[in-house]
C-alpha cells in the first residue's frame, strides 16, 4: 500500500488528527500518514485510524472592516474602515477556540468600533482619530489572544460623513485655514512693528546719550577754558603786581617806562599829547 506524505512549509503548522482526535502539532517537514504514535509497536494487522492535518497559516496577514456606518455621541451618522494587522500565534487555539477566528476578530473589531465612536463626538473624532485606533486595539488585544490571534495594530482608514456635513467640514476647514493665515499675518505685523519700535528707542537712546556727551564735553571745555582765562588773568595780575611793587622800589624804572611810551608816540605822525599846565604848584615844593 502507498503510503501517503504531507509537506508542511515553514510558514504553517499542523494540527495532526487521529480519527478526530488531536495528537501532535506539526511544525515545517515532510511527514507519511499515519504518523506512528511515540512508544507504540507497529501492527500490520491493526486498523488504520482516519488521519488528517489541518493546516494554519501562521503569517502576519491584514483585515479590512468596510463601510460600518456608526453613530456619535453627538448622534452623527459616519462610516468607518478599520485596517487591522494580525497574525496566529497558537495554532490550536485558532482553530478549536472558535468556528472562524477571521470572522470572530472582525466581529470583535466591529463591536470596539462601535463602542468608542459612540462615545466619543464629532468634533474630538476628526482632531484625534489615533484615540479610535487606539480603543479599539485596546478593547480587542486581549479578546484576540484567548483565541490564538495577536493583533499588532488597528487604524482607522477612512471616515466618511454624510453629503451635508462633507460641506460644512469644508467651509470650516477652509474658515480655519484663512483664519490661521491672518493669525500669522497679524503676528508677523506686530513683530514688525515691536522691531520697528525697539530700534526707534534704541535709536533715540542712542542720540540722547550722543547729546548728552556732546553736552559734557563742551561743558568740560568752557570749564578748562575759564580756568585757563583765570589763570591766565592771575598770571597777568601777578606780573603787574611784580612790575608797580619795582616801580615802587624803583621810580627810575617807572620813568625809563614813559620815555620808551614816548619814542613810541614820537615815530606816530598822528600822536598827540596833552600836558597839563594848570597845575597849582604848591609853593613849599619850591623850597
Amino acid at each position: 500500500m502507498t503510503k501517503r506524505e504531507f509537506i508542511i512549509k515553514d510558514t504553517h503548522r499542523g494540527l495532526y488528527y487521529e480519527d478526530g482526535v488531536l495528537e501532535q502539532l506539526l511544525g515545517a517537514g515532510r511527514y507519511e500518514l499515519p504518523l506512528p504514535k511515540p512508544g507504540r509497536t507497529f501492527n500490520p494487522f491493526a486498523r488504520k485510524p482516519n488521519a488528517e492535518i489541518v493546516l494554519v497559516d501562521m503569517r502576519a496577514r491584514d483585515l479590512t472592516i468596510k463601510g460600518q456606518e456608526i453613530l456619535t455621541s453627538d448622534k452623527v451618522a459616519i462610516r468607518v474602515s478599520i485596517l487591522v494587522q494580525f497574525s496566529v500565534i497558537d495554532a490550536k487555539a485558532a482553530v478549536h477556540a472558535v468556528e472562524n477566528y477571521e470572522d470572530r476578530l472582525y466581529s470583535d473589531v466591529q463591536l470596539a468600533a462601535r463602542r468608542s465612536l459612540a462615545a466619543m463626538a464629532l468634533e474630538e473624532i476628526l482632531t484625534n482619530r489615533t484615540r479610535l485606533s487606539e480603543d479599539i486595539l485596546q478593547d480587542v488585544k486581549e479578546s484576540a489572544i484567548t483565541y490564538g490571534v495577536s493583533i499588532g495594530r488597528a487604524d482607522v482608514k477612512d471616515l466618511v460623513f454624510p453629503g451635508n456635513l462633507q460641506e460644512i467640514m469644508n467651509r470650516v476647514l477652509a474658515a480655519e485655514r484663512t483664519s490661521q493665515a491672518q493669525l500669522v499675518e497679524a503676528r508677523t505685523k506686530a513683530e514688525v512693528q515691536r522691531i520697528e519700535a525697539q530700534t526707534k528707542s534704541e535709536s533715540q537712546q542712542m542720540q540722547a546719550q550722543a547729546d548728552a556727551e556732546s553736552a559734557r564735553l563742551l561743558a568740560e571745555s568752557k570749564v578748562e577754558a575759564s580756568r585757563l582765562a583765570v589763570e591766565a588773568e592771575t598770571k597777568a595780575l601777578a606780573e603787574r603786581s611784580a612790575s608797580a611793587e619795582a616801580y615802587t622800589r624803583h621810580p627810575a624804572l617807572l620813568r625809563l617806562e614813559e620815555l620808551a611810551t614816548l619814542r613810541e608816540l614820537a615815530r606816530n605822525a598822528n600822536a598827540r599829547i596833552y600836558l597839563d599846565f594848570d597845575r597849582k604848584v604848591n609853593p613849599k615844593e619850591n623850597e
